[in-house]
């Protein structure tokens, strides 16, 4: 489960402060798919960023499964990251000097997973890029290129996976089948799937949806997704 209490994020802006997200409370269950929906500018990325504990709110408090990520040090921080938590960029953020399967297995690697060999093997077949592991990201269209973040996300087994326009790069199509990769990991395996999208149709196969304006959370009520 996903909490914030009274979170908030206010930045200096030309010698003045800027608060990008007012206070937000809401809390996201297990399993839930949450889409955050607005205009550019409305907090969107922000929210996603406090989310995966990437950036530190101005105010309030983020727990994980009943844990402060707020009250971390960087070290206590960036394991529980590795364990919980699944991130999807925009644009993908591949090392270009490895290749896809070096790609997926780099974070296992870091977890120090024993079966890291085969599971990389396993989420390249899960995402239909089997026989493309030996190929650099150069190589690789977006799509592909995005279908190795999603495997690299999903590398540690996470309860929670944030995309942030997963399908903002690509073409409709390839967006479709991304959108279709990320659906169906998300009901194997009930994990907790944050999508921020500009797209109404994406956002309509949400469980809820936040929309957020000008850093507020408007329409759609907080305790919608309680």
């Amino acid at each position: 489960m996903i909490e914030l209490r009274g979170v908030s994020k206010t930045v200096e802006s030309g010698g003045r402060p800027l608060t990008i997200l007012h206070s937000l409370d809401l809390s996201i269950p297990s399993g839930q798919f949450v889409a955050v929906v607005g205009p550019s500018g409305s907090g969107k990325s922000t929210l996603l960023g406090l989310l995966a504990g990437l950036d530190e709110p101005s105010t309030g408090r983020i727990l994980i499964d009943g844990i402060d990520i707020t009250r971390l040090g960087e070290d206590e921080l960036a394991r529980l990251r590795g364990e919980k938590i699944g991130f999807v960029f925009q644009f993908f953020h591949l090392v270009p000097s490895l290749t896809a399967f070096e790609n997926i297995l780099v974070p296992m690697e870091i977890a120090k997973r024993r079966n890291a060999v085969p599971r990389a093997r396993q989420l390249l077949d899960e995402v239909e890029l089997s026989d493309r592991g030996h190929h650099y990201p150069s190589q690789l269209s977006g799509g592909e290129q995005q279908r190795v973040a999603i495997a690299r996300a999903l590398a540690n087994d996470p309860p929670i996976v944030l995309a942030d326009e997963p399908t903002g790069n690509l073409d409709s199509t390839t967006g479709r089948h991304i959108m279709k990769v990320l659906l169906e990991v998300r009901r194997v395996r009930r994990s907790i799937l944050v999508l921020v999208t500009h797209e109404a149709e994406l956002a309509s196969l949400a469980d809820a949806r936040l929309s957020l304006r000008d850093g507020r959370a408007v329409d759609t009520p907080v305790e919608a997704l309680r």
